[in-house]
């Protein structure tokens, strides 16, 4: 008898710490991100894959323009989980280190020209004559502003390299000047304008064109800012932005696009803020949203950060 009761107390504790075991591995509670506009309908699509797994966890997510996202972390010290910008520069420039620790680059894009069937001059606009359209009085267009979004700041960029591509000196500065009044915090701010009419092209990722279904030019590779074998081309062309600080500028390069993502130092729910990011980061699961949304993948890259990385992320980088 006495030996039955010592069994049965050892097969409750066992069963006990196993309850525990499963418990402990269960993700729940808020995970916040903050994320890139472009990034909108991809990660809600990751969510949902994500919560078919772990249904528990309630994922709150907003959509900003990548600095403005990043500003809510550091000027309004918002509680974040996630951070996901459209510009991997965005996180090093504005959270490392102070917010975060590492940075994980992870897809890809290119600037368009974006439109739809009610645009004027849809049906003659090409990559040989868009800015001659774009410039026609009766015709209006849209860019983020460079200020809060890297949509904005890339648009100048790449009109920048235009200039140079088509032999038109003036050209950047000319379109530039044109319409400014339409200008928006986020670039997903700007299908609105165009499914209203207000306006007729977009300065826009080709993502976010194939995301909702638009029209599109695509730029040659000089100009496009997707093409890593011209990043010295890119280089050769910058911009001011407004800084960390009132008053001061920072400038910024031209470079191939590459999104990063990072989880906050300060995380409120880091453990599921880890999990979301593997799930993400993974060929056969986010990765697979995410190319099928427009945005290829460019995972593996190195990092300057690799010991610094959690150990269920380091497969998806590179030491630098």
């Amino acid at each position: 008898m006495r030996g039955f009761f010592i069994f049965l107390m050892f097969f409750l504790f066992s069963l006990t710490a196993l309850f525990a075991q499963i418990d402990d591995s269960r993700l729940t509670g808020d995970l916040i991100i903050f994320h890139a506009g472009s990034l909108s309908v991809p990660m809600k699509e990751v969510a949902r894959a994500f919560n078919s797994v772990h249904p528990d966890v309630n994922i709150l997510m907003e959509s900003a323009g990548s600095i403005a996202s990043a500003r809510k972390i550091t000027d309004l010290n918002r509680p974040c989980d996630i951070m996901a910008s459209a510009d991997y520069t965005v996180i090093d420039n504005m959270l490392i280190p102070k917010y975060a620790d590492w940075n994980i680059r992870f897809v890809s894009n290119e600037l368009s020209i974006v439109y739809n069937e009610k645009s004027r001059y849809s049906k003659d606009i090409s990559d040989k004559n868009w800015f001659d359209i774009l410039m026609k009085n009766d015709v209006a267009f849209v860019r983020a502003d460079p200020n809060s979004d890297p949509c904005g700041y890339r648009s100048v960029l790449s009109l920048k390299l235009a200039g140079q591509y088509y032999r038109k000196p003036g050209l950047a500065g000319r379109i530039m000047a044109k319409d400014r009044n339409y200008m928006r915090p986020k670039e997903v701010d700007l299908i609105a304008l165009l499914e209203s009419g207000s306006i007729d092209y977009i300065f826009l990722y080709r993502s976010v064109a194939i995301q909702h279904q638009l029209n599109y030019v695509i730029l040659p590779d000089e100009i496009n800012l997707k093409n890593p074998a011209f990043a010295k081309h890119y280089a050769t062309v910058s911009t001011e932005i407004n800084g960390k600080e009132p008053g001061k500028k920072e400038t910024i390069k031209g470079e191939p696009m590459v999104y990063g993502v990072t989880v906050l130092r300060d995380a409120p729910n880091k453990k599921a803020a880890i999990a979301f990011t593997e799930f993400l980061l993974t060929r056969d699961k986010g990765m697979a949203i995410m190319e099928r949304n427009g945005q290829p993948s460019v995972i593996p890259l190195t990092t300057p950060n690799w010991n610094k990385i959690p150990p269920e992320l380091k497969k998806f980088v590179k030491k630098d």
